[in-house]
């Protein structure tokens, strides 16, 4: 797709400008590209080529110069998330293809992943979007049912929880809060989408931002499962944050309906939840307290392989061995899961602390074969 390219005088004079207020500079290329926005990420900068393109099927080539693992979203107005790519280390790059329409947007690199990051103001101009076919959107319908249905699901198994919670039954609730959490880890980017609910039930301690109280500002599941295995008590306090979560998920549960869903936020989607096992399971760092990481290891692939599964049918035609690979390496993942699960009829997995650093090594092998043919699935859809 031809994206539209600025003039060296206009980019000058809006990095000049742009810069002095957000820190964000802008770069033209002299040289023929392939339509891209190049973004360029730095600790203090985050240079955008393009502040105008039209919209559809656009691609960022995203590249971080700065030392800090780093973010880049594209944004509405109001904050929700278009596309995302999480996790982009020091002097590595990334792509990312994203359906977008016409209007108004911004490019925001997250130096440390932490903050409002740096921003930039973009337009996608046109009439409207990009084209699907009738393949393509019974796709986005389907995965809008899947989403919902996760959600109604799993706001009883959440109240199990919350309930032993608030009659102080440690015991009760940490049974419970494993499987309390599947439909959303199953579904996690949608509801990262909306910017505000992540925040507040599943954040952890060290991902709270600069000012925020540990004791005042930590809210959710997390903050719960401290309380249980490692305080070993139910507070007033835990009490008030179960009613808190119920109240918080209940709204995740009415907004997924009206969720912006796209082709290739699935597929984008999809390679989130596969970055999120990369960074948080595999490291024991999600379920640090309870060590139930594989029973979100295993949600987190079963959700980005519905998103696959419905997408699958466009994939194969537009790139028959990319979905073939993908087919392949979700097998084997799935299969080295399953070494893990100690119910086969259950989501009911060994602890985490179980397992050895080789076997942790074996799994990260796993996810890493999976998430680079994965990264290719948005761009595939896209064709």
């Amino acid at each position: 797709m031809r994206a539209v390219r600025l003039s060296v005088v206009t980019a000058a004079a809006a990095a000049a400008s742009l810069a002095a207020v957000t820190g964000c500079a802008q770069k033209s290329d002299a040289k023929a590209d392939d339509g891209a926005i190049k973004v360029v990420a730095k600790d203090a900068a985050c240079e955008v080529s393009k502040t105008s393109f039209p919209a559809g099927h656009v691609k960022l080539d995203v590249e971080n110069r700065g030392d800090q693992v780093t973010e880049v979203y594209v944004l509405f107005p109001d904050e929700r998330i278009v596309t995302e790519r999480e996790n982009i280390g020091p002097g590595t790059k990334a792509t990312i293809t994203a359906e977008i329409k016409a209007g108004d947007y911004e490019i925001a690199c997250k130096p440390g992943m932490k903050g409002d990051g740096i921003k930039q103001k973009v337009t996608a101009t046109g009439k409207g979007a990009a084209k699907r076919s009738p393949e393509l959107d019974a796709a986005v319908a389907a995965y809008r049912q899947y989403v919902e249905a996760q959600a109604e699901q799993t706001l009883p198994k959440v109240k199990v929880f919350t309930d032993a919670v608030r009659a102080g039954d440690v015991e009760a609730a940490k049974k419970a809060y494993a499987e309390s959490r599947i439909g959303w880890e199953r579904t996690e980017p949608v509801a990262e989408s909306f910017g505000d609910i992540d925040p507040k039930v599943d954040v952890r301690e060290d991902g709270l931002e600069a000012g925020q109280d540990p004791v005042k500002d930590w809210t959710g599941w997390h903050r719960l499962e401290k309380a249980l295995w490692q305080d070993k008590k139910i507070t007033d306090r835990e009490k008030q944050l179960a009613d808190l979560l119920d109240k918080d998920l209940a709204d995740w549960e009415k907004r997924v309906g009206k969720a912006e869903i796209t082709p290739t936020s699935m597929a984008n989607g999809a390679k989130e939840l596969l970055d999120e096992v990369a960074t948080g399971k595999v490291t024991g760092e999600e379920e640090r307290y309870s060590h139930t990481d594989l029973v979100d290891f295993k949600a987190n692939v079963e959700g980005a392989q519905k998103s696959f599964e419905l997408l699958k049918p466009v994939a194969q035609k537009n790139d028959p061995k990319l979905a073939a690979e993908l087919d392949k390496q979700f097998a084997a993942l799935n299969t080295l899961l399953d070494k893990y699960r100690t119910d086969k009829n259950a989501y009911v997995f060994t602890s985490y602390e179980k397992v050895g650093k080789e076997q942790r090594k074996e799994l990260s092998d796993g996810v890493n074969a999976l998430a680079e043919p994965l990264s290719k699935l948005a761009a595939a859809v896209a064709k």
